[in-house]
């Protein structure tokens, strides 16, 4: 079964191009394309998509506060921007709402549909000059913070670390010798002992706070 997808952008242009892209998808489909997000939550749960392509600049609330929206009643919906902004206060502002990818709109059709499979998987999608961005900003506000203590194991840090490297979780099993199903028993105990609810919140904080 296909996974389905849903797009908002008020660009008539750009939702004619993902239609297209989408008609020749094996593993996703595009449930359904919104020109503004009015009830985003509404929308999202009608079409059942469990993957939401995000705007920044859609009206009327703009693309970073719908993701607000959607992150109080859906914790588990993946959500990727797609604008053509690279500034950082956008970056961040996106990502501490609760965005788990973040691409630009230069991203050809072959990389959006990798991305979406990649965060289906528990990966963070970016292209590549948000991706160095992101990991700028971050270092930036952690120049003089001390790592506090959760008493993560060894292993758990370790998987903390991929996941801020943007490793998904069939990767990170690769790499550590383990089973996808020990990976996300870990994760889950990392999740739990920083007391957040998201790969995103976990890598958000394992930055910010120097825990890797």
């Amino acid at each position: 079964m296909k996974t389905k997808v849903c797009l908002f952008d008020d660009n008539n242009a750009i939702r004619n191009s993902i239609q297209l892209m989408f008609e020749f998808e094996e593993q996703v489909s595009l449930a359904a394309v919104y020109s503004d997000c009015n009830q985003v939550v509404r929308k999202i749960k009608e079409c059942g998509a469990k993957v939401v392509i995000m705007d920044i600049q859609i009206p009327p609330i703009n693309g970073i506060a719908a993701v607000k929206e959607i992150r109080k009643e859906l914790k588990d919906v993946i959500i990727i921007m797609f604008t053509v902004f690279e500034d950082d206060d956008r970056i961040f502002e996106s990502i501490c709402a609760g965005a788990d990818g973040y691409l630009l709109k230069n991203t050809s059709p072959i990389e959006m549909t990798e991305s979406i499979i990649e965060a289906l998987r528990g990966g963070a999608p970016m292209s590549p000059s948000i991706a160095r961005k992101v990991l700028r900003i971050f270092k930036a506000k952690n120049e003089h913070k001390e790592a506090p203590n959760y008493e993560l194991t060894p292993r758990e840090l370790e998987i903390l670390k991929h996941l801020t490297q943007g490793l998904s979780y069939k990767m990170i099993s690769d790499v550590c010798h383990i089973s996808f199903e020990t990976t996300r028993s870990h994760i889950k105990n990392v999740y739990n002992k920083l007391q957040v609810a998201s790969m995103t919140e976990a890598v958000i904080k394992a930055i910010n706070e120097k825990i890797v």
